[in-house]
């Protein structure tokens, strides 16, 4: 009887598995949610520990950004969001930012806002959260969603300060 190598053992016995319609309990990453898609916020938790419940969203238009602390992108985005939202405060309108930290360890999230001092809404990445948004292309991610979480908008990689600041369009008194 022939013997097989580890690595040809392995892959008869995926085979088999597929053949036979098991899984092997790696499941393949979710499609990206897209423009025109709606995607439903779950309740999350601010790094400040306050209750950020989904309902807060709804009804209004928001921007999500999916962010982390090391990244030099989000950094600069970061500015221009604060920017953002002081401009349209200024204006009395609004357009709610949720930033949402995909740091592994969340002190490393929660001293970095702490050190910026950000006004806008920020926490950590859930499960729950990854799941609906799919798979990442990198960081900065961006969405605008509208009142009903549909996806109006979205964009990777860092946005210029023009592209931030055109965000307004999206507000409301």
């Amino acid at each position: 009887m022939k013997r097989l190598s580890a690595k040809s053992l392995a892959a008869a016995v995926l085979a088999a598995c597929l053949l036979a319609g098991l899984s092997l309990g790696f499941a393949a990453p979710a499609a990206a949610i897209e423009v025109g898609e709606t995607l439903k916020l779950p309740d999350l938790v601010g790094l400040d520990g306050k209750p950020l419940p989904a309902a807060r969203w709804q009804g209004k238009p928001v921007i999500l950004e999916v962010w982390a602390s090391w990244c030099p992108f989000c950094a600069a985005q970061n500015v221009n969001l604060q920017k953002l939202q002081d401009q349209l405060k200024a204006q009395n309108k609004a357009l709610p930012i949720l930033a949402v930290s995909v740091d592994r360890e969340r002190a490393a999230a929660v001293a970095y806002m702490k050190a910026k001092n950000y006004s806008f809404s920020y926490a950590m990445q859930t499960p729950q959260l990854a799941d609906a948004l799919g798979k990442r292309r990198g960081i900065p991610m961006l969405y605008v969603l509208d009142g009903a979480g549909k996806v109006l908008q979205k964009e990777y990689g860092e946005m210029v300060d023009l592209d931030v600041f055109d965000l307004a369009r999206y507000a409301v008194p």
